[in-house]
């Protein structure tokens, strides 16, 4: 299991492991390296969404499922691969729909989005572990009421934070969040089966950036 992050998440993640939301996460973790499983992301990348994204300096967060299950391609953020990586379809179909809200950008750009990071957008996915090549095979491991209580921290602790929800699992975490202080926004998943049925032409990018504007907070460099 990988260290905690050392910036402001830390209270929040000993809180969890004082709840006891962590055990079950090793058992499990352990039991599989064990048996010579390979998981992915590599242990050092799996809190690198909260290492890269400073609590302090949150603005949006952007939810995934589970990481992608392909030798290589989990990069401990969600829909985002190491350069050199072929560019999955979600992450393909997400470069298209910004095209789509500013023409001047770049598809090309890096597959990595740790840019986005840094500026302080949170790339989890609900389940931050996967056993190679078998998609959602640790989705009863634990991680789910873990990140549950990482968006419920959040949820209380911060005064204005931007929650873009991608397909019917992510708007599932709706009731975690106190839609009062927050701002939801939702679209249909990226994924080449759904970006058709209300991803592409969404405008969530600009919409989000809007939002940010109005709270005269620094708009996010897509």
């Amino acid at each position: 299991m990988a260290n905690f992050p050392s910036n402001s998440w830390k209270p929040i993640f000993e809180s969890a492991k004082e709840r006891g939301l962590f055990q079950p996460i090793v058992d499990n973790l352990s039991r599989e390296k064990s048996l010579g499983k390979i998981i992915f992301p590599p242990s050092k990348d799996i809190f690198r969404a909260f290492d890269l994204c400073d609590l302090a300096n949150l603005k949006v967060v952007i939810l995934g499922q589970d990481p992608y299950h392909g030798t290589g391609e989990a990069n401990g953020l969600c829909f985002s691969v190491h350069e050199g990586i072929r560019t999955p379809p979600s992450l393909k179909n997400i470069f298209k729909e910004l095209h789509l809200e500013f023409e001047d950008y770049n598809e090309s750009r890096s597959t990595d989005l740790s840019d986005w990071a840094t500026q302080g957008v949170l790339l989890i996915n609900s389940v931050l572990t996967v056993e190679k090549d078998l998609p959602a095979s640790h989705g009863k491991y634990g991680w789910q009421a873990f990140t549950d209580y990482i968006i419920q921290s959040i949820s209380e602790q911060s005064n204005f934070v931007i929650f873009i929800l991608l397909g019917n699992f992510a708007k599932s975490k709706i009731p975690l969040i106190h839609t009062d202080k927050h701002t939801i926004i939702e679209a249909a998943h990226p994924s080449p089966f759904s970006a058709h049925k209300g991803f592409f032409g969404s405008n969530i990018f600009k919409i989000c950036n809007q939002k940010l504007k109005e709270k005269n907070r620094t708009e996010i460099n897509w």
